[in-house]
Formats: structure tokens, sequence, C-alpha cells
């Protein structure tokens, strides 16, 4: 690994002066990390979301699987932090990096610096812009919004009051989710999205906004949530306001399939984070073997509705005590 650096810093100052313009850098890191075991960083947003913690825990078993050192980075849900990380692997050097940026435009300076360091990146659950990254692996989040809208009609076929919370500013999941839920209500008068605010993708914080909500609306029909933390602060709110509202979540996190299924959330979305994981870590060791690119910059996984009647089909079902099929990721359309 101490070699592959060397032959890294070497390439790069020797590129500087002119003195090999003729062999590009990737291909010759390349030749060099073949015999050695590689060393990759994998950075989340926050460890202070279940969803991360699992999709980390998803990374350690596939960095075992395909031999090579695994990095762990926690950006701590702040987007300096996260990209003081990602300065760090560089000044290490790396051999990759793996990483859901929490912001989109935030963290494209410091995945560009690294790309521009010899280091591919490879984005997961969360794309970047500004930045040449070798690929991206994440759901398809605005057909996951549209799933939540369509469920909504279909359990308010009359329409209804909605209260939308959505997820952190920036966050192209955030982005995209709301997108979709909004592009299947759209002109449709029956469905008044009466408050639509950022929780963060944060439980506290979704119980104080839903509480705030539901002072100005009482009389709502539907909460709809960006993501599964945010239903479950909304869920707390509802049962404490007294009432009786559908919640729908986002994430297909063990115990949201545990409140789907004693009735504290009317559905959650599934996104597999398992399969976007073991995808982008493929994608990034096979690159570094032997130079293979993906066919496709970006692959998008199909998301699916998670109800009461097909809990089985969810990614995390066993944790959840829920008899599983075998859940399947497969791309969208």
């Amino acid at each position: 690994m101490r070699g592959q650096q060397m032959v890294r810093r070497v390439l790069i100052v020797a590129l500087m002066f002119g003195l090999v313009a003729s062999v590009p850098l990737a291909s010759a890191t390349v030749q060099a990390r073949q015999d050695e075991q590689l060393q990759i960083a994998f950075s989340v947003p926050g460890l202070n979301f279940p969803f991360f913690v699992h999709m980390m825990n998803i990374a350690r078993d596939k960095a075992a699987e395909l031999d090579v050192e695994l990095i762990e980075l926690d950006g701590q849900d702040n987007s300096a932090t996260q990209s003081a990380g990602i300065e760090t692997m560089i000044a290490q050097g790396v051999d990759g990096i793996v990483i859901s940026p929490r912001d989109v435009e935030a963290l494209a300076p410091a995945i560009q610096a690294a790309i521009d360091a010899g280091i591919p990146v490879v984005t997961v659950d969360r794309n970047v812009t500004g930045a040449t990254t070798l690929a991206h692996v994440g759901a398809d989040n605005v057909r996951g919004g549209e799933k939540q809208g369509e469920y909504l009609m279909e359990i308010l076929p009359d329409g209804g009051r909605i209260i939308e919370l959505q997820g952190t500013v920036g966050a192209s999941p955030a982005i995209d989710r709301s997108a979709g839920f909004n592009a299947v209500l759209e002109g449709n008068d029956a469905y008044e999205i009466v408050f639509q605010q950022t929780a963060e993708f944060k439980r506290d914080i979704g119980l104080t906004v839903t509480e705030q909500a539901l002072q100005a609306n009482p009389d709502i029909d539907a909460i709809v949530a960006a993501n599964d933390d945010m239903a479950f602060g909304a869920a707390e709110a509802v049962s404490g306001a007294g009432l009786d509202v559908p919640v729908i979540g986002f994430d297909a996190l063990p115990e949201a399939l545990q409140a789907v299924q004693d009735g504290t959330l009317a559905a959650t979305v599934e996104q597999f984070p398992g399969g976007q994981t073991s995808g982008a870590m493929e994608i990034l060791v096979n690159y570094l073997r032997d130079g293979t690119e993906p066919a496709e910059h970006t692959t998008l996984i199909e998301p699916g509705l998670i109800t009461i009647d097909n809990l089985d089909e969810a990614e995390r079902a066993a944790e959840a005590g829920i008899a599983t099929g075998t859940p399947v990721a497969t791309p969208a359309a």
C-alpha cells in the first residue's frame, strides 16, 4: 500500500514537470495496485442516522468479501466535517473513495480534489454536482417519491389535506423525493399540501415540526415524510394530538417495518441500501484492480413500496423479525 502511495506521488510530481506526459496517471496507478491490498475510504453524511449505520455495516462486510482495507468516515451531519475527511484521505493516499455526500454541491470541491489527485470516487445513495466521479449508484428517488404519492391517492381516493416533511436542504434524496411526490399530485385540486417544511431527516425535528403543523392544521388527512426517522417523529406527534392519520415514510428501516406491521406507519419505501453499497464498492474495486469502467455512469435501483401486504419483500425484514422471501434490487426502467 505504501508503495502505491509513493508511485502516485512520484507520478504526480513527474506530470507537473512534464516528465511523463505520455503516461496516463490512472492507468499507471491501476497497474501498481494489482498485487497489493487496496485501501478504500467509505464516507457517509452521519452515523447518527440508522440508514447510514446500515450502509456502513454493509460496506464493512463487502470490503471483507472483496479483500480490501476499509477506512470508515463519519461526516457527523456536517458538510465541512465530511469534506475534511476527504481531504485527509487525499493526504493519506487512499486508492479510492465511496461517498454518500451530505450536500450535492458543498462536497463537490473536496470530491473533485480527490479525483484530481488520481483517486477515483464513486457516489452512493446521494449524487454530487460539479465533480467528475467514476460512477453513481443509488435509488431512483424521484420514482420513490412518486410511489409515495400514488399510494396516498390510493388510500385517499377522494383527496385530502397533506403535511409534507422534507429532508435536509441541498441533499439530493430530499430534492428528488419531494419532486416525485409533488409531480404525482400536481394538477389534482383534490389534494392540497397545507404544510411543507424540512425536518432535516431527523426524528426529533420531525416531531417538533409536525406538532407545529398540527396546531395550524388540525384537520389534516395524511403525512408524507422523506425518510422514516421524520415519519417516526410525525407519528408521535399525531398520537400525542389524539389523531388517526396515515403516515408514509421512506427507507424501510427495521423499526419502520415493525411500525407498518403494528399500524403506526401506513407504508414506507424500500430503496435497497445494501444493494446500492455493494454495487458501488464492486464498481470501484473492479476499476482499481483491472481498469474496468462501468458501462453507465449512473445506476439507479427501482424503489419498492412496502405496506402491511408485502413486508417480507423489504431488504431488512429479517432484522425486523419478519419472515422473508428473497428481495431483489432491480435497476430502474
